[in-house]
Order: structure tokens, then sequence, then C-alpha cells
């Protein structure tokens, strides 16, 4: 009993705190342009499930909290179903009034609004949790100079010598130490340029990052590359009001540029796919982040808002993606896709979400050993 309690006031407190804080967030984006654009709202729930309480405010919406805390919704007047996929049935039969509130009646551009409006919550969110963290607690920041290098390291061997100042990698501009630390990390092993200012004049590298597997403070084994060089420092620059809103923007540019150049390099077949994961590795991670204090905790939630607002982008149907790609249809043919068409979307979509959900579900099970366990249990 002493076990299970506190598993749950370290991993999955903090987990629902995240997931709570995300969702709530993606959803009030939903939420408040809907509104703004005159659509009523019937529900807006956080979580799934049946609701464990809620309320009904004056202008008829229902406010509830659902028992499972993997997502939430809002279904707006004349939804069929919580996913805005389809068109009630009543909408055939509704008064002009109706219609002026119904989502499905609003002009392509509103539901574009109100479908975007989610995932643009969530990059605003993280970009003002950035720039709140980068005044009061300051933005890590390094020189991007070679501080030491590794003995045989693929940087000694090229030629690099401590106190190199590096310029550009691959031709993407480097300002600080943590982007050459970001740029290699999720290279895949291919020489690469990278531009040297030493004593005053550039030179040219080319260097082949070496791929080596390592364990990350939850456990997990990724391939990462790696050169072989430290630095010899980490600053925390407090930034002003302006350089903390624009730091942040470029943060979540680089964190959504460098998730889809992964799932890229996945889909390509040179990184592995066991670097995916769902719930059960968000909830670990949200625990042991958890421990390093509540600063910790915010800027993790920051970087889940921003993967849900991207991935929530994805032309997928049954996604925000999905719904934004047949609007942009029906604005290019003037007229809605076919229903049928919609309809197989909508199964394409659902197949794709669930199937990724298995197995991301099942990269948490093995990553925590859970299937390794099962099978001694059983042999």
């Amino acid at each position: 009993m002493q076990h299970l309690l506190s598993l749950i006031q370290h991993f999955a407190l903090p987990f629902i705190l995240v997931i709570t804080v995300v969702v709530f967030v993606h959803e009030f984006g939903h939420y408040w342009v809907a509104r703004r654009c005159g659509i009523r709202i019937v529900t807006f729930s956080l979580n799934f499930g049946k609701a464990l309480f809620g309320w009904t405010d004056k202008n008829g919406t229902k406010w509830q909290v659902g028992w499972l805390p993997l997502g939430g919704y809002v279904k707006m007047f004349g939804d069929a179903d919580p996913s805005s996929a389809s068109p009630d049935e009543t909408v055939k039969t509704m008064t002009e009034e109706e219609k002026k509130v119904s989502f499905f009646h609003q002009s392509v551009n509103k539901r574009v609004a109100v479908v975007a409006a989610g995932p643009a919550a969530n990059y605003i969110f993280a970009i003002i949790v950035m720039a709140v963290l980068f005044m009061f607690q300051g933005q890590p920041y390094s020189p991007p100079l070679v501080g030491a290098l590794q003995e045989n390291g693929v940087a000694a061997r090229a030629g690099l010598l401590p106190g190199d100042k590096v310029i550009s990698i691959d031709g993407e501009t480097v300002s600080r130490f943590e982007d050459i630390k970001r740029i290699i990390t999720l290279s895949t092993g291919s020489p690469v340029p990278f531009v040297i200012e030493r004593n005053g004049a550039q030179q040219t590298f080319t260097i082949a990052p070496e791929m080596t597997e390592q364990t990350d403070h939850f456990g997990g084994k990724h391939k990462l590359g790696k050169i072989g060089i430290v630095s010899d420092r980490i600053d925390y620059i407090k930034r002003t009001p302006v350089v903390a809103v624009e730091q942040p923007a470029i943060e979540t540019w680089n964190l959504s540029a460098d998730t889809l150049k992964a799932i890229g390099q996945m889909v390509m077949g040179t990184r592995g796919s066991e670097e995916i994961g769902g719930p059960l590795r968000i909830a670990e991670m949200s625990g042991h982040i958890a421990q390093d204090g509540p600063w910790a905790l915010v800027w993790f939630m920051a970087i889940i808002s921003v993967n849900l607002g991207l991935v929530n982008l994805f032309p997928v149907p049954l996604l925000d993606g999905g719904h934004l790609l047949f609007y942009i249809c029906e604005k290019l043919r003037g007229k809605p896709l076919h229903e049928r068409v919609q309809e197989f979307g909508m199964r394409i979509g659902m197949a794709l979400v669930v199937s990724l959900m298995l197995f991301a579900t099942w990269n948490d099970l093995v990553h925590l050993e859970i299937i390794s366990k099962l099978r001694a249990l059983f042999s």
C-alpha cells in the first residue's frame, strides 16, 4: 500500500498535472475562438470518460472533468461527436437562428480559425512559459567554443583545437554551445561541414559524427551523434522582456523542426522508432523531472505543449491537421468534399492514431521492462 501511494505521489500526480494543463490550454484555444465566432459550445470536457463532476454556465455550456486523464474535447453545437468529424442529424432541420451558432454552418475561414486555435494555443502557452523562465530563472547559455576534446574523438582527429569557435554546422548558424549539441545529437553519422573561427580566420572541417548508444536519465536507450567536444562552462542569462519573448520563439521553432527531422529519420529508417513514447513514458518522465523542482516541471510542461500542438497539426484525419486539410480542399473546390471521402478519411485517421497509440504503449512497456517481467513470470 505504501509503495502504491509512493507511485501515485511521484509519478501519477505530476503526470496528471502536466497533461491536464497542456490539454486544457489546447481545448481552451478551440473554445475561445469558437465563442469569438459566435458558435455555441455544448460541452467542454477535460479528460475522457464518464464525468466525475461538472457544471453548466450561463451560456449553456457544460463544463466537466472525466475520469481518464488522456485528453479532452470541445463539443460544439451541431457536432455529431466530440471530434467534429461530422454534423449531427439535426443540422438538416435547424432554424436560421440555430444555424448562426452551429459550427457546420460557419464559413470556411471561421472553421479554420477554430480548429487551428488549439495548436496555436499550445505554442503561445509554451512561449509564455519559456519567457517567464528566461526572465526570472535565466536561459541556459554557453559560448560556442570548444572547451576540451575527447582523446582520439572524431573532432580531435579532424583537427579541432580547444578554443575554436564554431560558426556553423552543415550550413546552420551556431550561436551557443547548446546549438552544437542539438545539431550533432540529431545527426545520422553522415559527414557534415564545420565552419570554425581560429585566430581571427575561418576554416572549414568535415566531420562525421560518431553514433553511440546512450542511456538517458530515465533508463531509455538512444542512438545519438557525438563528436567528442565539451564546453568548459554554462551560464544562465536572465533576459529582458523583449528578448525573453524572442528567444522562446526560436526555441519553439527549433524544437518543432528537430522533432520533424527525427520523425523523418525514423520514416527513412536511419533512426530507431523505439524513441516514440506514450502516456507511460510521459508519466515516468514527469515523475523524475518533478523531483528536480517546480521550474523543471514547468519547463517540461512547455515542451509537452509544443509537441501536442505539433502532433495535432499533422495532416491526419481525426487530428486538427486533418480537419484543416479538409477545409483547405473545400476552399479550393468551392464546396465540401463528398461525405464518403470524409468518412473514409476519418476511418484511416482513426486507424493511424490507434495504431500509433498502441505502438507507443508497446514501446513504453518494453522501456519500463514490463514485458520482460511478464515473460519471466510465466516462463
